[in-house]
Order: structure tokens, then C-alpha cells, then sequence
């Protein structure tokens, strides 16, 4: 979801949405899109499937993310590398650290390009969690 979603459509929310809606993801309701938009303005898509609960969010100033309730911290790390890879994106991580204010949660933030698109791309997980919890986000760089 992540790389098909949000990196062809990092900048351009409209296109991501309509992309969203061509897809039939379903608008997450309220009070659960504000949850999720935390008092930014965007949309929030329901992208779940059997295997896991998907949350795509696009935010109006064109970034995107995906959040899930089943990732574990390695596996978040080594399967976005690997989609990169796959896609032939060139990126390097330029930051890996524990939350300072939440030791719960890890963060890991990459630079990644592709052609003349390039991004920041945020991968952020929950520790604590028994079968772990993740956000990817990218931003246009």
C-alpha cells in the first residue's frame, strides 16, 4: 500500500484520492478520521484486508501515510528497504532512534529518490505492542 499508494501520489492529494477511490477504499469515519488526521485536513481511507487492519491517510499538504495494528520493528525496517529496492529507489537511512519522549516507539527516516521525484520518508513502529503497530509516512523532499 505503501509503495503503490503514497509514493506515486507524495504531493499531489488529489491524485492520491482519486487513486484511493478508483481502488474502493472506503472514507474512515468520524470520530475515527479526526483520530487519525490529529487536527490536520486530509482524507482517511480504510485500505484493511483479511490479513491485517490498513489505514491510508493524505494529508491536504500532499503527504501520505499507511498505518497498521500488525508490524513488528525488524520487519517494518526490512520489508520497506526491500520495496524500495524493488522499485529501484535509491535511499539511505539517515536517522534510527528511540522516541525520547515515548521509548516506545522507534523511528526510522530514510531519504529516498526515484527519477526526479524524492522524498523523506518516516517509518515510524510501536515496540511495546504484542504483534506491533507502524506508520509509514512520505513527504515530498
Amino acid at each position: 500500500m505503501f509503495i503503490r499508494g503514497c509514493l506515486p501520489f507524495t504531493g499531489d492529494p488529489a491524485a492520491l484520492r482519486q487513486w484511493a477511490d478508483g481502488l474502493h477504499l472506503k472514507p474512515v469515519p468520524e470520530p475515527a478520521r479526526s483520530a487519525f488526521l490529529h487536527r490536520a485536513k486530509g482524507a482517511v481511507f480504510d485500505a484493511s484486508s483479511q490479513a491485517a487492519k490498513l489505514v491510508l491517510v493524505s494529508l491536504d499538504d500532499g503527504s501520505c501515510s499507511v498505518i497498521t495494528d500488525r508490524a513488528a520493528d525488524a520487519v517494518v525496517a526490512q520489508g520497506l528497504e526491500a520495496a524500495l529496492r524493488e522499485v529501484h529507489a535509491t535511499f539511505r537511512m539517515v536517522t534510527e532512534r528511540a522516541d525520547p519522549m515515548n521509548p516506545d516507539l522507534h523511528h526510522r527516516e530514510y531519504l529516498a529518490a526515484l527519477g526526479k521525484r524524492a522524498w523523506r520518508i518516516l517509518a515510524a513502529t510501536v515496540t511495546s505492542a504484542p504483534e506491533g503497530r507502524a506508520m509509514i509516512t512520505a513527504a515530498p523532499e
